[in-house]
């Protein structure tokens, strides 16, 4: 039909024949899976069960940042090869981000969550002020014998220039060092040094993390991209050559786990930027695998009552554990090849298990039916199963192969947290959605004519609909479910490019 006669019928309300009826847009949240205990290791289960009941908040708030914390604790010390023969390996560092509004209690529910790396790392710090008190004091004495033993080597050498004096060239106490589990605001840089110090990895954690992901998202700051996204592998090395700082600064395995919250809206706008090949479409928000939003419950109980100190302390001598853990501590296998990294394999029953589980997830990563973003943060799970049962028998105090009872929870965990991913992605696609029900809004109207294009609609400045990205996304959305067909108009001037307009679908005006 030629597209005059085409927008003539679609302003007299005629509907031609080649219109479909107009699908449903979709809206509102997702439902997602409730959060189960069993899930998490045994140990940690009172220790969860209590802050979440004093603090009347999701239980993911809590379990989510205490299982990052102790993927971060494990480190690089143990790794997980998911399969029998291969040497594919896994860190268990993860990302994660709790969502929700402001006011539900976010950032202190998550500080009860990391208490117990935060408590390691407060004892750190009580041992270093110790050691570099002393180390300080002996200054003047540290001088003087580095003052003998330069005279010493004077005097050997003048009776014998090719003497030995390996005795003398002992070197003096070290200085102390820090050790550090976690990291707040630094700059790549100096958060390589950190790591050169703390091989096993660094916990980053940052209460906004939609600062983090924005400053990481400037073009001046690729560089800092590329070195979180090399620390999420936790399995490559990483060297800085730079005239200022240095060349040959390497930090091996590179292993950062990152941990924070934001808000429905910041999430929103930000995974609206990926899909749509924005700065931040390279892969990095899907690698936040336990990324939750869950539902705050409506009713409230007020809990005035002490801590559960037993559960307490149940929980924290798990994470005293995991911080000084050692490969032959659990019967860990060293690969002559690379004895930097000593790993577990799966049991029997838990390879099985897992096998299963994988030849499925890689039949729907395949299958074309998920939204390409969605199924970028799926294929994420390949680390992520492997790793959450590491961290599931490592905390329950297991010994040797990786048990089914462990691989069960981190499916739990795979499938609770999909749902979650679904209700984060669709989301983003629903921003879409309110712009496309605005345009429908304006249609219905007349505020907008049958027959129209983009910019007519940039220049109302409509509520979400004020630049260009939302209202191209909103469009698509509304061709994709044949509320509008878009066709191409000629320029008029030879070699100029064709417009796009759009036609409205008269079905969708009544």
């Amino acid at each position: 039909m030629p597209l005059d006669l085409h927008a003539a019928l679609a302003a007299r309300g005629e509907v031609p024949d080649i219109w479909a009826d107009p699908k449903r847009l979709p809206s509102g949240l997702l439902a997602v899976r409730p959060f189960e205990m069993g899930m998490l290791p045994a140990p940690l289960i009172p220790w969860v069960s209590d802050i979440v009941g004093r603090m009347q908040v999701p239980a993911e708030f809590v379990a989510v940042p205490a299982i990052i914390g102790a993927g971060a604790l494990i480190g690089r010390k143990i790794g997980i090869r998911p399969q029998e023969e291969t040497d594919w390996h896994e860190t268990p560092n993860l990302w994660g981000a709790v969502i929700g509004r402001p006011g539900v209690i976010k950032s202190p529910a998550m500080q009860e969550g990391l208490k117990p790396i935060n408590r390691l790392q407060a004892e750190a710090r009580r041992q270093f002020a110790q050691q570099n008190t002393v180390y300080e004091a002996s200054a003047l004495e540290r001088e003087l014998r580095g003052d003998a033993r330069k005279q010493a080597l004077k005097n050997r050498f003048k009776l014998n220039p090719k003497a030995d004096a390996s005795d003398l060239a002992q070197d003096d106490d070290p200085k102390p060092t820090l050790k550090r589990y976690v990291a707040n605001d630094s700059s790549y840089q100096s958060l390589g040094e950190l790591l050169i110090e703390n091989q096993n990895g660094i916990l980053v954690h940052r209460d906004e993390i939609m600062s983090l992901l924005r400053n990481l998202d400037r073009e001046d700051n690729v560089e800092a991209r590329g070195f979180y996204l090399t620390g999420w592998n936790g399995t490559d090395d990483y060297t800085f050559d730079r005239i200022i700082r240095g060349k040959n600064l390497h930090v091996p395995s590179l292993t950062i786990s990152v941990i924070g919250s934001t808000q429905p809206g910041k999430i929103r706008e930000y995974i609206s930027s990926a899909i749509r090949g924005g700065a931040s479409d390279d892969g990095m928000i899907q690698r936040f695998s336990l990324m939750v939003w869950p539902d705050i419950a409506p009713d409230y109980t007020e809990q005035d009552r002490p801590t559960d100190g037993s559960a307490r302390h149940s929980a924290y001598q798990v994470f005293d554990w995991l911080d000084n853990l050692t490969a032959p501590k659990v019967g860990a296998r060293v690969d002559p090849l690379d004895e930097r990294r000593p790993y577990l394999r799966f049991d029997s029953q838990g390879l099985g298990l897992f096998r299963e589980w994988r030849q499925g997830h890689e039949k729907r990563l395949r299958s074309g039916d998920l939204h390409p973003a969605l199924e970028s943060h799926l294929a994420k799970y390949r680390k992520l199963v492997p790793v959450l049962a590491l961290i599931h028998h490592l905390c329950s105090r297991g010994n040797g192969s990786v048990p089914e009872m462990s691989v069960l929870a981190a499916l739990a965990w795979a499938e609770y947290l999909e749902s979650h991913a679904h209700r984060i992605y669709f989301s983003a696609i629903d921003n879409s959605a309110d712009a496309a029900r605005e345009i429908i809004r304006r249609l219905r109207s007349g505020d907008l004519p049958p027959r129209f294009g983009a910019r007519e609609i940039l220049r109302k400045g409509w509520s979400g609909l004020a630049n260009k990205g939302a209202v191209a996304d909103a469009l698509d959305l509304l061709e994709d479910h044949h509320w509008v067909q878009a066709v191409d108009i000629p320029s008029g001037m030879k070699g100029g490019r064709p417009t796009v307009a759009y036609i409205a679908n008269p079905k969708g005006l009544r």
